[in-house]
């Protein structure tokens, strides 16, 4: 009796040995997972980045501007009016996207607990607004001038196309010199500002082909002038339904291209103890990302273990993707063929 009772008391002594051991793990809890200081620092970059591209852009745009202005002035080339009015509106645009972007940086708060990251794409989506509504104001107005006579001793100088041609080649050098710093930070907003210059930089070079062709062709050179015009503010109409169209996908959460759902599963697969990754959910608006992602573990994995897991998949995802603001991960237990 005696030693089964010597027995029993150790097996106790045990049990409760063990019952001490999970309570010391479980009050202390697993301190939070820390994110390098590179990712603020990232976030921060992208925003001086694309606040020094809108700048540049606007400089630029501004001479373009004013010498196209300056021509028409003089010599009233209807043309040159759309162009520089085109122009301007760009110019509105990138003012309107710094303040948007400084907006959108702001971080979450009680009211905003998921950022101000769609500041940037409602910015966007009134600028579109404005563009569609510009251009055909401006296609109307220049049916109306083909329809119309030219002005006593109205004629175009040989050399105008010189005016656009300029501002088309130092739109295309802004374009160059964007998309290289674009493509060695791997900057896709960067890389779509840079087609736009180069957009803008096509517009420039069909004013000077209008103006060289009515050069050429005198007899119908009033209506070559504003044909060209008329094209010009149809492409701004088309640039306005293209950005309204992206602007309203980031608005209405539209699902994100392929290769950001590659880059959080990859991530979320380098963590030790994740066996797969079952669904991903990804909402993006600006600068803003958020991700909600389901990952497996081993079924026997405790809630204490699986925690420090999904601490972990946090950290690598928002350290791989510095744009995401918040992850959300459900600990779902592995089965292999279960989907």
């Amino acid at each position: 009796m005696g030693p089964l009772a010597d027995d029993c008391e150790n097996d106790d002594n045990s049990s409760g040995t063990e019952v001490g051991k999970l309570t010391t793990a479980s009050n202390h809890f697993h301190s939070v997972v820390p994110l390098p200081k590179s990712i603020g620092r990232e976030r921060r970059d992208r925003s001086g980045r694309l606040i020094r591209v809108a700048s540049w852009g606007i400089a630029i745009r501004l001479l373009v501007v004013a010498a196209e202005l300056v021509g028409f002035w003089f010599l009233g080339h209807a043309i040159l009016f759309v162009d520089a009015v085109a122009s301007t509106a760009d110019v509105i645009a990138s003012i309107l996207i710094i303040a948007a972007i400084k907006a959108a940086e702001r971080p979450p708060d009680d009211n905003h607990p998921f950022g101000h990251g769609r500041i940037e794409p409602l910015a966007g989506l009134q600028m579109a607004l404005v563009l569609i509504a510009l251009g055909i104001g401006l296609v109307l107005q220049q049916i109306a001038g083909v329809a119309g006579a030219p002005k006593e001793g109205w004629s175009v100088s040989y050399w105008v196309w010189l005016i656009p041609f300029g501002g088309a080649i130092l739109l295309e050098m802004c374009c160059q010199l964007i998309l290289r710093v674009a493509r060695r930070d791997k900057c896709a907003a960067l890389v779509a500002e840079a087609y736009h210059y180069r957009i803008d930089a096509a517009t420039s070079l069909l004013a000077a082909a209008g103006l060289g062709l009515a050069t050429l062709i005198p007899s119908v050179a009033h209506q070559v002038d504003h044909l060209s015009a008329m094209l010009i503010a149809a492409i701004l109409v088309a640039l306005g339904l293209l950005a309204a169209r992206e602007n309203l996908h980031q608005v209405l959460d539209h699902v994100p291209d392929g290769e950001w759902f590659d880059r959080v599963r990859e991530s979320a697969l380098k963590v030790e103890g994740v066996l797969d990754v079952e669904k991903i959910r990804i909402q993006q608006a600006g600068p803003d990302a958020h991700v909600d992602i389901d990952i497996e573990v081993e079924p026997r994995t405790s809630v204490y273990d699986a925690h420090h897991v999904a601490q972990k998949v946090r950290a690598t995802i928002q350290t791989n993707w510095p744009a995401v603001r918040e992850v959300v991960v459900h600990v779902e237990p592995f089965f292999a063929g279960d989907h």
